[in-house]
């Protein structure tokens, strides 16, 4: 079922569930895409092939708002305002109870393994390193864990589980990243909470936000938000 949370003639965006693919990969699973294509297909009795742009991405095992088009003006407009960092995304992370800074700007060098689909910290004199910076605040303590709130200054391949890890932190369920324990349903506690930017044709100011998965420990932090 899909969770759409804003549409129009130009734009559908909707609330990723954990599990699903935002684009094609190695196993030709049906991505989120499929599923919205299907959606515009039957609702507005579309004969042809339904154009859907894809904006940005987010990982499987994650969860939260993600923008799609349904024009390629639209696609292109949105594609500038990412360029220009002026589309604000603020995510949802769980981790363990932090001794850390309550809050902290982060600011790394990243490299990715395209055959580990991983990324690493590494330092600013490797060539084929890129800059990652991100805010973090915790919001939320809880008995065993703490919410936090991200916002991306850079969007580099998994930046929010990469940095985390580096400091100790990996995402509640994140194997990839450090975390001892996988969740019983595949995901980390990675959520796209909120997303807010300029409409790319109307100009109207557009800011959604989505719940995340209904599990005891997301619903904790729902309950004090």
């Amino acid at each position: 079922m899909l969770e759409i949370l804003f549409e129009d003639n130009h734009l559908i965006i909707v609330n990723k569930a954990t599990g699903d693919l935002s684009q094609g990969d190695i196993t030709e699973d049906l991505t989120l895409g499929d599923k919205i294509k299907s959606y515009i297909k039957k609702k507005y009795n579309k004969k042809g092939n339904v154009f859907l742009g894809i904006t940005h991405r987010l990982d499987r095992p994650t969860s939260g708002v993600i923008i799609f088009t349904k024009t390629s003006k639209a696609l292109s407009r949105i594609n500038e305002l990412f360029k220009k960092n002026e589309i604000k995304k603020t995510y949802w992370a769980i981790v363990k109870s932090m001794r850390n800074k309550s809050s902290d700007k982060l600011i790394n060098y990243l490299i990715k393994n395209k055959k580990q689909n991983k990324s690493y910290v590494t330092n600013s004199s490797n060539k084929k390193s890129k800059k990652a910076i991100l805010k973090y605040k915790k919001i939320l303590e809880l008995e065993k864990y703490c919410l936090l709130s991200i916002n991306l200054e850079t969007g580099r391949h998994h930046q929010i589980r990469t940095q985390l890890s580096n400091i100790g932190y990996p995402i509640k369920g994140d194997l990839k990243y450090g975390y001892p324990r996988s969740n019983k349903d595949g995901s980390i506690h990675l959520h796209s909470r909120k997303i807010s930017f300029i409409h790319p044709v109307t100009k109207k100011n557009i800011e959604i936000t989505a719940n995340p998965p209904k599990n005891n420990i997301w619903d904790l932090c729902l309950n004090y938000n």
